[in-house]
């Protein structure tokens, strides 16, 4: 379908060519009319019903989302960016030309966009089976996440994650790898979704530094929690606890587990040591599982959660570790628990302050912080030009 350019974005498209791409800024010649990637007001409102209840399927940090039907059949998830959204025209503009340009199938593809005076729109893939935390901890339907699945859900993962950090055109820390950040298609296929945390990582560098802490509790790095120092290994540890999740069938924080069981991380490796790790398979598979395979995976999320950054694999061997029988298995070290849960503390800038990562900080945390949260236990920065400010458009749990 050939999309009309919406009120405004010739001029846009002037003002924002030009740039160097490794800034994370495409040139003129990147984007175009003939792209068909900008789709009009009416068309969007048709197709959604004027953006009616019945078609939203929830609300992120920026805005709420909406189903919408094409003429031509298709399905579609259309983002609203809220009118006091931080991001100017500008920003907007290299956002969707850069996530243009990082198609993977493991990633939410992004169709296209709409500008129309005040209003910002990106519009998705429409993916009908929601996020992996509706079939891994809905205790209502269970068994609906067979083996192979969440096998080939790790793997897929694994993919997009390895994409973002050393395939794309530049590299990207993602920020925010969780159980609600994985959107399932027809086939249960995993793509990572939000960006919202994003950040651009260019250069070489092994580690950058962030005044204001962003993610979900549990998930975070204790280097990144604590220091603030961003990494591609904070993905790679909120990917072990997501392995460690899928694995289970639990959540990563479950108090009413009781005192030993409560954090998934500590408890599994308190069972690798004892020689225990399969007894942590979710029950509800009802012992129809791999046992390498599922072994496999517990080793793996303790590999990515290791205290010591330089020890935890790269998403390059992690996929190997997946994709090999005949890998060599390394050992795990101790995982890094602190700053993570209840307990630590987050420095959030130069100064002396610090708070505890308990998921009820006080109110000027959270003002410092930027105010907005994706979700339960959840903490983001004020965006900057380097940030890629996406939300998802599937409502977090």
């Amino acid at each position: 379908m050939v999309r009309r350019l919406c009120g405004g974005f010739m001029a846009l498209l002037k003002m924002c060519g030009g740039h160097n791409a490794s800034d994370g800024d495409l040139s003129a010649e990147d984007g175009g009319e003939d792209r068909g990637i900008f789709f009009d007001l009416q068309e969007l409102e048709i197709a959604t019903d004027s953006f009616s209840e019945k078609n939203r399927l929830g609300h992120g940090g920026f805005g709420p989302v909406y189903k919408g039907l094409m003429p031509n059949g298709e399905e579609i998830a259309v983002k609203k960016l809220s009118l006091n959204s931080r991001q100017g025209s500008r920003e907007f503009m290299n956002e969707v030309k850069l996530l243009l340009r990082i198609q993977h199938k493991n990633l939410v593809s992004l169709l296209g966009c709409c500008f129309h005076g005040p209003e910002k729109m990106l519009v998705y893939e429409y993916l009908p089976n929601r996020s992996l935390d509706y079939f891994l901890f809905d205790k209502i339907n269970p068994g609906l996440l067979a083996w192979s699945n969440r096998w080939r859900i790790i793997i897929g993962v694994a993919r997009g994650l390895l994409y973002l950090h050393e395939e794309a055109p530049v590299r990207i820390i993602h920020r925010d790898i969780k159980a609600s950040n994985i959107l399932l298609d027809n086939d249960l296929n995993p793509k990572i979704s939000d960006f919202g945390l994003a950040r651009l990582f260019p250069g070489d560098g092994t580690h950058t530094s962030t005044f204001r802490i962003s993610g979900t509790y549990g998930y975070m790095a204790p280097e990144y929690a604590l220091h603030g120092l961003l990494s591609v290994r904070s993905d790679v540890f909120s990917f072990g606890v997501l392995v460690l999740e899928i694995v289970s069938g639990r959540k990563n924080q479950n108090p009413r587990l009781g005192p030993e069981m409560a954090d998934l991380l500590s408890y599994t490796w308190k069972m690798y040591q004892e020689g225990k790790i399969l007894e942590l398979v979710d029950q509800s598979l009802a012992g129809v599982y791999n046992r390498d395979e599922a072994a496999t995976c517990f080793i793996i999320g303790l590999l990515c959660c290791q205290q010591i950054t330089s020890n935890r694999p790269d998403m390059n061997t992690v996929h190997q570790m997946l994709s090999s029988d005949s890998f060599d298995m390394p050992k795990p070290g101790r995982p890094g628990l602190q700053g993570r849960r209840g307990g630590g503390n987050a420095s959030t800038g130069t100064g002396s302050k610090s708070y505890g990562l308990t998921g009820s900080e006080p109110s000027s945390f959270k003002s410092r912080s930027g105010g907005r949260a994706s979700g339960p236990n959840s903490v983001v920065e004020e965006h900057s030009r380097t940030s890629i400010s996406m939300s998802s458009f599937a409502e977090g749990r």
